[in-house]
């Protein structure tokens, strides 16, 4: 591991809209932020063909260009944007204090304030032609990219509240929704299961699983299999939407940050304050209700709003700590 230790002012774990909007924030405030992006720079828009609810793209635009894009402001104003990962972090509970951290298993830098922006993974089923159809019509986000579908078939897998609510919302705007159900009931509550029953374009199969996604460029079927008689079946369908749940980027900070027992990070009242001072999480790290490209740029500029109000409250840093003293 490298003896120098680098210290800067703010840095910024993770890329993505709520990344690139809190450095652009901090670089504007003259707090000098460092991001290192992370293994996906751009996070999960680098996987989206077409962003088309996003302010300000009438013509809607590229998940990775709009991403290239954000890079780019948050550079002019100062950033420093690097290709790393954080691998291990030491954070101080004292306010003023200096937080610790490793990048790329070796290098040492040491922060007067943290946003973390590292972002939620989500969850795949992991079998070869779903995962090759990503962006051609595999989604695991239906209010995103549901509307490119208006009019046509599709199919949902998920058995849960959030399958149930892009169920609801899919059939609102699409020619017919088949969901998919492992088991012989939905985990979903009763409330939701009704509305999804209510649905008439809605066909809720229990006990069936995908067994292949069809389509050579882009998804064209489905074939299901049914888990109890090992029966399967295709249907014609233009996308297909996994909602099985997501996975927040958060396991190198356990022990030291409050999360929920799904790995959310928690944040005090309407703030992006976590519980130590001088660490800030924003983005899909943290939201597990909207998840939406405009909410994590929100809240990628309230964290850089609250660690310029953070610093401005605590003088230099080196102020803080000789009051101890």
């Amino acid at each position: 591991m490298s003896d120098k230790i680098e210290r800067v002012k703010t840095l910024i774990i993770g890329s993505g809209p709520a990344g690139y909007t809190a450095a652009i924030y901090a670089a504007r405030a003259d707090l000098k932020p460092v991001m290192y992006t992370g293994m996906e720079p751009g996070g999960q828009l680098t996987t989206t063909t077409e962003v088309d609810n996003f302010p300000g793209y009438p013509e809607g635009i590229d998940g990775p260009t709009m991403m290239v894009q954000l890079q780019q402001q948050a550079e002019r104003f100062g950033t420093e944007v690097r290709i790393g990962m954080i691998t291990s972090v030491e954070f101080s509970k004292e306010k003023g204090g200096i937080h610790k951290v490793v990048a790329d298993g070796e290098k040492q830098i040491e922060a007067e304030t943290i946003i973390i922006s590292t972002g939620a993974s989500a969850k795949y089923l992991n079998i070869p032609s779903e995962q090759r159809l990503r962006g051609g019509g595999v989604s695991a986000c239906a209010v995103c990219d549901g509307f490119f579908y208006k009019g046509q078939d599709v199919a949902i897998v998920g058995a849960g509240d959030t399958a149930a609510e892009e169920a609801s919302y899919l059939a609102n705007i699409c020619n017919k929704v088949t969901m998919l159900v492992r088991k012989d009931e939905m985990r979903a509550s009763k409330a939701m299961q009704h509305r999804v029953h209510s649905l008439k374009n809605i066909e809720v199969r229990y006990n069936t699983e995908v067994d292949e996604v069809l389509g050579d460029q882009v998804v064209e079927g489905l074939r299901m299999v049914n888990n109890q008689t090992g029966e399967k079946e295709e249907i014609a369908i233009t996308g297909i939407f996994i909602a099985i749940g997501h996975k927040p980027n958060t396991d190198i900070f356990k022990g030291q940050l409050d999360m929920d027992e799904t790995g959310y990070l928690i944040t005090k009242g309407k703030s992006t304050k976590t519980n130590l001072p001088g660490v800030f999480a924003s983005g899909d790290a943290q939201d597990k209700e909207y998840r939406q490209a405009v909410t994590a740029a929100g809240s990628g500029c309230m964290a850089a709003l609250d660690a310029e109000r953070y610093l401005a409250s605590i003088g230099s840093v080196e102020e803080a700590i000789a009051d101890k003293y």
